[in-house]
């Protein structure tokens, strides 16, 4: 019927034209100049690492914290940094050997305050998944430890509080991810660091030793959108932690900051841009 298949044709590709002209609008849209500085990069993180700061790191045996951890050693930006988690892990290179490791019980956070004082700046990277830990478990990791881990940060000195969200974060929303997500943002911001910044990165591109199917999946799918619109639905991971390493030296003057993909992509490729103009 050739009608029929001329219909189906039809529309497919306003489907398609549709989805195009989406994933245009998000790649085009939103701040996309890099931040106004009266120093170049490689000065600022100068400048920061003469003022001696300290960081933690939550969630360091996840893939971002594993790379933070990983760019934190490598660029040299803390005098000190430790990673607090369940159990201690184990380096082998001997750049981690200086590493400060805190084991904690998340279900018992309050008998660990003392590992969360004396930081200068924290970062978590906590986060689990429904299909791994159940409803219940998803909210304890996600909210519960979250935020128990920022009100002791707080309490223990840290100037800046680093979360990494989602993007569609929204307390609002529907979606119990997205929802806890946007619920957890929205509390600790209520703690009142003196700075905190929220990023809310799309689909991580990584290749996880944890099996995720619908993310290995939507990896796939999104490759060859990210080549062509590389900011509107994915961001690989090391970009993410680039960003994070490079809000830090950007010491912002604005108490709460929320970095969206395309900001994110922003961030993570100063250095690109600066050795471009």
């Amino acid at each position: 019927m050739p009608g029929v298949r001329g219909s189906g044709y039809w529309i497919g590709g306003s489907i398609l034209v549709l989805i195009v002209a989406i994933t245009l609008h998000q790649e085009l849209s939103g701040p996309s100049e890099l931040p106004r500085m009266a120093k170049d990069l490689q000065t600022l993180r100068e400048d920061f690492r003469q003022l001696n700061k300290s960081c933690f790191i939550l969630g360091a045996s996840g893939e971002t914290g594993k790379e933070l951890l990983k760019q934190i050693l490598q660029s040299r930006l803390f005098s000190k940094v430790t990673i607090v988690g369940r159990r201690k892990l184990d380096f082998e290179d001997e750049a981690y050997k200086d590493v400060n490791q805190e084991v904690v019980d998340f279900e018992k956070l309050d008998e660990y305050s003392s590992a969360f004082q004396g930081h200068d700046v924290g970062f978590c990277c906590l986060g689990t998944t429904k299909a791994k830990s159940g409803e219940a478990g998803f909210i304890r990791v996600d909210h519960d430890y979250v935020l128990k881990s920022a009100q002791l940060a707080k309490a223990g000195g840290c100037q800046h509080f680093n979360l990494e969200s989602s993007k569609g974060a929204n307390k609002g929303s529907s979606f119990l991810y997205l929802r806890v997500k946007g619920e957890v943002e929205a509390e600790v911001e209520e703690l009142g660091f003196e700075r905190f910044t929220i990023f809310r990165p799309a689909v991580l591109m990584v290749d996880r030793k944890e099996s995720r199917p619908s993310e290995w999946f939507a990896r796939k799918m999104l490759s060859p959108i990210s080549y062509l619109f590389p900011t509107a639905y994915s961001v690989p991971i090391t970009t993410l932690v680039r960003a994070m390493l490079n809000s830090a030296v950007l010491q912002s003057d604005k108490r709460v900051e929320l970095l969206e993909n395309k900001a994110i992509h922003t961030l993570g490729k100063m250095e690109e841009q600066e050795q471009k103009s």
